[in-house]
């Protein structure tokens, strides 16, 4: 059991370290400026390791913290307060996430920077967000007692998804974000009162 747990954490560790090299070299050298072969260079792997490591390709480097994200969405829907609505919980968490990578993570604004500069990374952000749609849309369902796939619960999931793109580039990205939620609670209450 001892040698699973090792290889678990070499195996972490290599990850986080192609990630870090990639995000470190993408910001210093632009997206487009830096290969694959560099970034398992600088990491000292092979590009065959960074492949087993990030099979999605050259734009997974960059986020590389995807894996927790669908569990993240669900349980904001799940364990919430009684007296917060689902837009509100779903809003909560997005704001809760970047305070917090903003407080733990000095590059953070830079990051943001590269996403907005660099069209497949905004592409690729908007897939790895869409994804957890379907997860998202069930847990909204079964918290207001509806089908599984009921639209309003496929359309809450999606658009609140989806905020993350619709605020990219604008001058004030939180009342943005605040914008869009307030709209959202507000469909959403009255939906789920009927």
């Amino acid at each position: 059991m001892t040698e699973m747990g090792r290889r678990e954490r070499k195996k972490a560790a290599t990850r986080q370290a192609l990630a870090d090299a990639a995000l470190r070299l993408f910001m210093a050298h632009g997206y487009e400026g830096v290969g694959v072969r560099e970034v398992a260079e600088a990491a000292d792997v092979s590009v065959t390791t960074l492949f087993k490591h990030f099979p999605d390709g050259k734009e997974a480097l960059v986020f590389d913290q995807d894996a927790d994200r669908e569990a993240a969405l669900v349980a904001a829907v799940r364990e919430r307060p009684a007296d917060r609505s689902v837009p509100q919980a779903l809003r909560g968490l997005l704001e809760d996430e970047r305070s917090r990578r903003i407080r733990t993570d000095p590059r953070f604004p830079d990051f943001l920077r590269l996403i907005d500069a660099t069209p497949a990374l905004r592409e690729y952000a908007r897939r790895m967000w869409l994804r957890h749609e379907t997860a998202l849309a069930a847990a909204i369902a079964a918290d207001a007692g509806l089908s599984q796939d009921d639209a309003g619960a496929r359309a809450l999931a999606h658009f609140a998804l989806e905020a993350a793109t619709l605020v990219h580039g604008d001058p004030d990205p939180e009342g943005a974000l605040d914008r869009i939620f307030a709209l959202l609670d507000g469909g959403w209450s009255g939906l789920t009162a009927s």
